[in-house]
């Protein structure tokens, strides 16, 4: 009989990474389909909205796609951070000028309630990129192939 081993943690590890890098690769992926709404949420003192736009939107689907591979997976977490950072004037921007959307991400409430929750987005993407090394390694289970007695 097969005994099943599996890295502490390893399938919650797999299961948030895959949830946190799916964010940013539909995210990023909307800039290019649906750019609209992100080009409306530019701060108007920056030239080029649509290309910031394309540039932001190719770093969110890259760093989600990197999170996915065990050789980047530090740099892509570090990299969304930083991306975090520098998106974050938009977001307050679209806040204090309350840009119009439909639906829900038109209430004035949860433009302002986007803003804090960056910092647990911050946190997430640092929690993959100082995950220890057993967890960014593998974090399949792994079979032992020794008779149980």
């Amino acid at each position: 009989m097969a005994e099943m081993k599996s890295i502490k943690g390893g399938s919650g590890f797999m299961a948030g990474l895959v949830l946190f890098s799916s964010i940013f690769i539909v995210s990023g992926l909307l800039h290019f389909f649906r750019p609209q709404p992100y080009v409306r949420i530019m701060p108007p003192g920056l030239p080029w909205p649509r290309v910031l736009v394309s540039i932001s939107g190719a770093a969110e689907t890259l760093g989600g796609v990197g999170l996915l591979l065990r050789k980047f997976r530090r740099a892509a977490a570090y990299g969304l951070t930083l991306l975090l950072v520098a998106v974050f004037p938009a977001n307050v921007y679209m806040a204090v000028a309350h840009v119009s959307f439909p639906g829900f991400l038109g209430e004035s409430w949860v433009q302002w309630v986007r803003l804090p929750l960056q910092i647990p987005l911050s946190g997430w993407a640092l929690y993959y990129a100082k995950a220890p090394k057993a967890q960014q390694s593998s974090a399949a289970p792994t079979t032992n192939h020794s008779a149980i007695s």
